[in-house]
């Protein structure tokens, strides 16, 4: 048992796309005697307020509120990541920060889950919701890694199933459940005996925590010991990506991410440089075809007329290929 007077254990909860019906069906079922304190992160616009707590407040019978820097974790509670900020856990307290993006997102489940893990080992439970890609992935395997247990809605009961579904093919994940039936199997999993083991200290894990709990653009860790150089350039910053773990990355200045992730991050890229060369093809038709037109008959107009066609033709062949890259997107989720 720890020496807080509060929660002895959480249940470390992520979600994305799809995720607040999954969210509002995990509360209702929830038991109003949960020994452990519950710790949500949804993956959120960061300019939008959220009003997740008040949903879940009202969706079943455990108090739900935003997490504020500094409040004791009690059993019973849910607490709710905030805009734009990291969710912690930090000596037996709720910790918002604005420590670097993974995955583009802040809050990030990995950051919750490892967070957690480090300082309730055994006594977190960590739970994986529908969403998209896979954050959380590596998360619930530092759960597991500090004897803690996992559990993954199951795919066909989730809107977006690969995040779920990512995990559990990954070998991190404890147990399966829909959403509506997780709170009876968290019940459960409290109750059962823990059994106290001597922890050997996880140097990359407590490395990545720090850097979760970072002030925004700090150094105040040492990049050389994140990873060899993995060839990759960091989407948000264009700094050099080190690789951390096996499909695992980050720049000198902290930003996280998996290899998915990476990639879909780069489809966006290339979908913004095709948009850019469209919009400058259709320009320089219309510019061609407006110096014929002032030219006059004459080699000067064909010349003019030829570039318009050759970027038309161009038009055509990047407005195939970026409707193809929109249904890829889309087929992604949000």
């Amino acid at each position: 048992m720890t020496d807080f007077d509060g929660a002895t254990g959480v249940v470390a909860v992520g979600a994305s796309a799809g995720g607040v019906e999954a969210l509002t069906r995990l509360a209702a079922g929830l038991t109003p005697d949960l020994p452990y304190a519950v710790l949500v992160v949804l993956h959120m616009p960061a300019d939008v307020p959220s009003v997740l707590a008040r949903i879940l407040n009202r969706a079943g019978p455990l108090p739900a509120n935003t997490a504020l820097t500094g409040a004791p974790l009690v059993s019973g509670n849910i607490y709710v990541a905030a805009p734009d900020r990291h969710l912690l856990v930090h000596d037996h307290q709720a910790l918002l920060t604005e420590g670097p993006t993974e995955n583009g997102h802040r809050p990030a489940i990995n950051a919750l889950f490892r967070s957690a893990a480090l300082t309730y080992g055994p006594r977190t439970i960590g739970v994986l919701l529908s969403g998209v890609l896979d954050d959380g992935v590596l998360g619930s395997a530092a759960i597991r890694s500090r004897g803690g247990t996992t559990i993954a809605q199951t795919p066909a009961d989730a809107l977006f199933p690969s995040m779920p579904l990512n995990a559990v093919e990954a070998g991190v994940i404890d147990h399966q459940a829909d959403a509506a039936d997780m709170g009876g199997l968290i019940k459960q999993l409290t109750e059962r005996a823990i059994k106290e083991r001597q922890m050997e200290p996880d140097n990359s894990m407590e490395l990545e925590n720090r850097i979760a709990m970072s002030k925004p653009f700090s150094t105040d860790f040492d990049a050389e010991a994140l990873g060899p150089p993995s060839g990759y350039i960091c989407p948000d910053c264009n700094g050099s990506l080190a690789a951390v773990g096996k499909g695992s990355y980050r720049c000198r200045v902290g930003h996280a991410w998996t290899a998915e992730a990476l990639l879909r991050a780069r489809d966006q890229e290339m979908e913004s440089a095709l948009w850019i060369a469209l919009r400058s093809l259709q320009e320089k038709a219309k510019l061609s075809r407006h110096l014929a037109d002032q030219t006059g008959p004459g080699q000067m107009a064909e010349r003019y007329y030829k570039i318009a066609d050759e970027a038309d033709h161009a038009v055509s062949v990047l407005s195939e290929r970026l409707s193809a890259t929109t249904r890829q997107s889309e087929g992604h989720g949000g």
